[in-house]
């Protein structure tokens, strides 16, 4: 299918063939009709992306922030492999569109095939032949409205709730300055609900056009008219309400506002314009100021977009999918009429003319469509048939005897392609001798295309059915986030391949009883899980001069993990698990090799809410290990410290970037003059060599389960306040 992407380090702007996204359970398949350019949002996305390295970072001081707090954690190479990649990568456009439903996942109900949906989101309605869409955020689109109406539901649900953020009430006055899409949606919106609308735009024909829709005034915000229409409405008073719609770097708009706005009034901002508020204004008139989230309560929420999961309408009774609902309701009813707005319609496959275009000022629009001409006629007929995506088979089991020369290249498929697979896994493996990248499988199409342009990639698909049935591929990689990795692994397992999954291997003992389920069945236990920092070279080099032990050892391990940003996945513990039992294996691993033996039991403690945990780790010969798993530390410490002291001699760790033996002689290693290197590229070369030759995997299978069983057990023994006792799982 075909896509309009972006590539935000070049400008680049393209039609790119990609696959076509999965169905996935809990969303819908849908085939776009029409899809609707932001002349605001996106025209500052297309603007930005031309701007110099520098241009980017002053309009985006907040990833800067991030970028230096990446530099401290993860040193400079990682942190600018991993900021280049995103940047030189193609991301997608849109987030507003009507279509028809194609296919439907597992536990949707609400739709079928070949029903008419409005769709949103800026990473699921896209401009795209083929989207797909999660519930809560399509809508069914009533009888009798058009498609090309329809695709405005997105930016009609960002009018509406910036409007039920001023509380209107039948006889206010309200004044809307910036008059574009946004603003003369908020001004026929505000006139349906009883309210009296000044509008302020510098364009004339915006104005005309806001008058048309139901304004009773309009003007340049730099003339007397605005301020004389306000007082005469008003008796001197000032507007009840002030809806900022205007972007740019110029503080006249709140400005303006705070003039014009009567006492206790209330003023909204709905775009993204600059807010350096003139302080004895606002505070004189004790101005209430509101900002309105995008399309409404749950944008943001992973659980409520994601997930599906509805707010109780008695606690939120205007939540983003209920927008939509109403945004498309009015529009059926005429309550507003948004045909007026729409400047041209534009064959999909003339994207990047129409950009280019919109960019240089040709094309001077309030709104813009692209049509998807094979397309529209079954939208509006709404009876499009469905496309057969083919679904996940489970493959029979067998005797799994690798037999392989090492002179012959090892094919590896990815599953997943996200920031680390882009950043810490594929840099290493696109120029390795003896590796060919044959396919990459997502369920977003863009992220594949991505990847395969990257990285090398023979084919890019989203049918992981078809790779594990590939004979010709001999190692799967997976690289998708924690909740799925158990299933994956074992699926991938039963179809014979050699499997590299990142951590962690399972979620609960259940998903690791079925991984071991499958070894047993299919013979295969060619797995390799990614605890990459046993094959540090820094801590190779300082165990190998640590040298053996005769004693117990006591081991610590600080690990400053710091917060994670609001709307992480990581923090999704009804899906993802536990931080803890999302990364905590590393750890484990890392103790358990420095000693040499498989922890037999587990105790841990933690802080209020669990943010920080005290974990203790007890081994055969009377060592023990304590990892301090802290999320409240400061910003500028050190990630990870590692002291080990056994038989007189000590070894540290300083945070893969210098390691010290205090012994007879004290050795100390040069600082690592590239960064920090936590052992990705040593890691893959040993499973590169396993499966090339068909030889032993770099870890046991043993040691795998048992660090798994141990960060399972961590959860375990917080629940229930006692050591927990490990059992041998096989």
């Amino acid at each position: 299918m075909k896509q309009v992407v972006q590539n935000y380090k070049s400008g680049e702007l393209a039609v790119l063939d990609v696959p076509v996204p999965g169905c996935k359970p809990g969303g819908v398949l849908v085939r776009s009709a029409y899809s609707l350019i932001s002349t605001g949002t996106e025209l500052m996305k297309v603007s930005e992306a031309g701007m110099s390295m520098l241009g980017k970072a002053r309009s985006r001081p907040d990833q800067v922030a991030k970028v230096m707090q990446s530099v401290a954690t993860n040193g400079v190479p990682a942190t600018y492999r991993k900021v280049m990649g995103k940047l030189d990568s193609y991301t997608p456009l849109g987030y507003s569109l009507c279509g028809v439903v194609e296919q439907v996942g597992a536990g949707i109900d609400d739709v079928k095939v070949g029903d008419l949906v409005a769709c949103a989101g800026n990473e699921h309605a896209l401009h795209a032949e083929l989207n797909w869409v999660p519930k809560n955020l399509y809508a069914p689109v009533p009888d009798g409205l058009a498609p090309r109406h329809a695709a405005f539901g997105t930016v009609g649900s960002i009018a509406l709730q910036g409007v039920r953020q001023g509380e209107p009430q039948l006889g206010d006055v309200a004044l809307v300055i910036g008059l574009g899409l946004i603003g003369q949606l908020v001004v026929q919106l505000l006139a349906a609900s009883g309210v009296r609308v000044v509008g302020a735009d510098p364009d004339p024909v915006r104005c005309e056009l806001a008058a048309r829709l139901g304004a009773v005034a309009c003007g340049d915000p730099a003339s007397a008219a605005v301020e004389t229409a306000v007082a005469e409405l008003t008796g001197g008073h000032g507007v009840d309400h002030v809806y900022l719609a205007a972007g740019g770097g110029s503080n006249e708009p709140v400005e303006l506002a705070a003039r014009l706005c009567r006492d206790r009034g209330r003023v909204v901002d709905i775009g993204k314009c600059r807010l350096d508020l003139p302080w004895n204004a606002y505070y004189e008139k004790e101005l209430d100021v509101r900002f309105s989230r995008s399309y409404g309560p749950g944008r943001y929420d992973p659980e409520y977009e994601l997930e599906g999961r509805d707010y109780p309408i008695g606690y939120v009774r205007w939540t983003e999918r209920r927008n939509l609902a109403c945004f498309l309701d009015l529009l059926a009813r005429g309550s507003v009429d948004v045909e007026p707005l729409i400047s041209h319609v534009a064959d999909f496959d003339d994207a990047v003319e129409t950009y280019q275009s919109l960019k240089d000022g040709g094309l001077k629009a309030v709104a813009v469509l692209f049509r998807y001409p094979d397309h529209v006629e079954q939208a509006e007929e709404a009876g499009a048939p469905a496309v057969a995506v083919p679904t996940v088979k489970r493959h029979s089991g067998g005797a799994f005897t690798p037999a392989r020369s090492a002179n012959t290249s090892a094919r590896l498929a990815f599953v997943g392609a996200g920031n680390y697979a882009t950043s810490m896994l594929l840099p290493h493996l696109e120029q390795r001798d003896g590796v060919v990248l044959s396919t990459v499988v997502t369920t977003t199409a863009l992220s594949a295309a991505n990847a395969k342009r990257k990285f090398g990639f023979a084919e890019a698909t989203t049918d992981l059915d078809a790779v594990l049935g590939d004979k010709s591929i001999d190692a799967v990689f997976i690289v998708t986030r924690h909740g799925s990795h158990a299933e994956l692994t074992r699926k991938a397992l039963l179809a014979g391949k050699t499997v590299f999954v990142e951590k962690p291997l399972a979620l609960t003992e259940d998903e690791l009883a079925g991984v071991l389920a499958a070894v047993e069945e299919s013979g295969n236990d060619r797995l390799q899980v990614g605890f990459n920092r046993r094959f540090a070279p820094l801590l190779q080099e300082a165990r190998k001069r640590f040298g053996a032990r005769t004693g117990p050892a006591n081991l610590r391990y600080l690990v400053n993990a710091g917060r994670l940003a609001h709307g992480s996945w990581y923090l999704r513990q009804g899906t993802e698990g536990s931080r803890f039992a999302g990364e905590g294996g590393h750890f484990i691993d890392t103790a358990s090799w420095l000693l040499g033996a498989d922890p037999v039991s587990v105790y841990a403690v933690a802080t209020s809410g669990n943010e920080d945990l005290q974990v203790v780790l007890r081994y055969p010969d009377g060592s023990t290990a304590t990892i301090s798993y802290v999320t409240t530390g400061p910003a500028g410490f050190p990630k990870e410290t590692l002291d080990l002291v056994a038989d007189g001699r000590a070894l540290r760790l300083d945070d893969f970037v210098r390691a010290t033996v205090y012994d007879r002689k004290r050795w100390v290693s040069s600082r690592l003059p590239r960064g920090r290197d936590k052992g990705q590229n040593a890691e893959l070369a040993a499973f590169v060599k396993a499966v090339r030759t068909g030889g032993p995997m770099p870890v046991p299978l043993e040691s795998l389960v048992a660090t798994t069983a141990a960060t399972l057990a961590v959860q375990t023994a917080l629940a229930g306040g006692a050591p927990v006792t490990l059992a041998r799982t096989r």
